[in-house]
């Protein structure tokens, strides 16, 4: 190849990105050379022209395009030959695959052209398809009625920005490294003074982890408490995140009916050797029913002599409406059974991935120390301002608040709801948490009311689809925090006469 062309290609390859400001004269006339070599318009062995003649013929300094062929060369994309020149190097691998590939020119991989539309899926795991068969769908949550999402529209981010500050305007060296001591020291004994009055759980400082939230806490119990293959017994309906770090841990998932008193371990057909059992006592996702104290006994029971581990999601909690909040199944566990799992996430904001984990003595030191090998705990900084939030009574304030203000809002939804849906529907009348389900008729189909609903702009799940087993109930998961008090009527009213022209259709 002459030098006539190759300062052509690269004038044609310049002038829209030297406009377009990208990078530095040296770097975009390397990444011109680079796309000409990976796209074969300049063949392995093919003379690049001197620097001086090729600076010449582009109109830039000769160190320019020194620099730029420095970097090719430190790169292996071409070689120099003393006395000889600078040739176009063979890197491509001996393979039948490379060689049909020398003729398709590779795209600009800044380009539209480097992911076409319909490019085939790449090619997953068997776990990765497992667990990326069920379209997602849109993940945008913050929606009329998304079950579990709380109002953070209303948390005091101006005393939030502050307490921050504090420890910013220091950044102490202890704050800026990562936690290896299971959490900062204050926000560990803050949680634990908390749970151990408004839970009722059984804990000291030193059992208390946390944790980036429920997901992983989940995803730590179940790599260290059991192995691939290891029965988990799960609700059936279950929280879909708590079946999705499951099944990517390989855990064999047996879905355990939920009735009126909770998940059921009596039903007929039922393994008993299970390695983990996931609960939501206190407030069932998404059902909505509080487990009985008899089931609560039953299965602590079952899990001492079957040595299985109880994990006991407590998500929602702090927000009961009527009477004092429940009491954990923690509580009641004399035998260290129980791994009982908390969020902030509930009470404060989504985005603030802070949670924690209440562990049996014999299990805090494997915990503290899986959890910073894998997962190198950080966000120290958040850590401190969320201690001094909840020691300086903010926290407490906050849910009182938000429980006054979410207990009317539900309040409202349920009178909006029946008098619409009268006999046809059942609503959930368990006074506590963030959401609600209506039962509908078996035969309704809940997946086509659901995306009815969401065509008028409101996110409501179909019960149905957390349903592991064949036996599936019909109904609607409605979330109400996320509306703003004025405009619980209207969408109420929305969301009632779609269910009732579904109904009746």
């Amino acid at each position: 190849m002459n030098q006539l062309p190759l300062a052509e290609l690269l004038l044609t390859d310049l002038a829209p990105r030297e406009t377009a400001g990208q990078a530095p004269r040296h770097r975009l006339v390397y990444e011109s050379i680079r796309r000409a070599i990976l796209s074969h318009h300049l063949p392995v062995g093919a003379k690049l022209p001197s620097t001086r003649d090729l600076a010449r013929d582009l109109g830039l300094s000769r160190n320019t395009v020194l620099t730029a062929f420095e970097q090719l060369l430190a790169e292996g994309y071409v070689k120099a030959q003393t006395g000889s020149g600078t040739f176009v190097a063979d890197t491509f691998p001996d393979t039948q695959d490379a060689v049909a590939s020398e003729h398709r020119a590779l795209p600009d991989p800044g380009s539209a052209a480097a992911a076409p539309a319909g490019q085939a899926r790449a090619r997953l795991s068997k776990r990765g398809n497992r667990l990326t068969h069920i379209a997602a769908g849109s993940r945008f949550e913050i929606q009329p009625f998304a079950p579990g999402d709380a109002d953070f529209s209303i948390f005091p981010f101006k005393l939030w920005q502050r307490l921050q500050n504090k420890y910013w305007r220091d950044a102490v060296p202890e704050l800026l490294d990562y936690g290896s001591a299971g959490g900062y020291l204050p926000l560990r004994r803050a949680v634990a003074d908390y749970l151990r009055v408004s839970r009722s759980v059984r804990v000291s400082t030193d059992q208390v982890l946390i944790t980036a939230g429920t997901q992983q806490s989940l995803s730590l119990a179940a790599q260290l408490l059991a192995d691939a293959g290891d029965l988990a017994w799960v609700e059936d309906p279950c929280y879909w995140g708590a079946r999705r770090v499951f099944e990517a841990c390989d855990l064999l998932l047996r879905p355990v009916p939920v009735d009126a008193e909770g998940m059921n371990p009596q039903a007929d057909d039922l393994p008993t050797e299970p390695r983990l059992i996931y609960l939501t006592p206190s407030h069932q996702y998404p059902k909505s029913v509080v487990m009985s104290l008899s089931r609560r006994r039953l299965l602590l029971d079952l899990a001492a002599r079957k040595a299985a581990w109880i994990l006991e999601d407590d998500y929602d909690s702090e927000y009961r409406y009527a009477g004092r909040p429940l009491s954990s199944l923690q509580g009641l566990d004399t035998r260290d059974r129980v791994v009982y799992l908390g969020t902030f996430s509930k009470v404060l904001y989504p985005g603030i991935k802070i949670g924690y984990m209440v562990l049996p003595p014999a299990l805090v030191e494997p915990f503290k120390s899986a959890l910073y090998d894998l997962q190198r705990p950080g966000q120290m900084m958040l850590q401190a301002a969320l201690a001094d939030f909840i020691e300086q009574g903010y926290f407490a304030t906050h849910i009182r608040k938000m429980r006054l203000l979410y207990g009317e809002r539900r309040e409202l939804l349920r009178k909006t709801l029946a008098p619409i849906l009268g006999s046809a529907a059942t609503i959930s009348s368990e006074e506590s948490g963030l959401h609600l389900a209506i039962l509908l008729p078996p035969d309704c189909d809940d997946v086509a009311l659901a995306g009815r609903a969401a065509d008028e702009g409101l996110s409501v799940r179909a019960l149905s689809s957390y349903y592991l087993g064949t036996s599936r109930e019909r109904g609607l998961v409605v979330g109400y925090a996320y509306v703003a008090t004025e405009k619980i009527a209207y969408y109420g009213r929305l969301l009632g006469n779609v269910v009732k022209a579904g109904l009746s259709g």
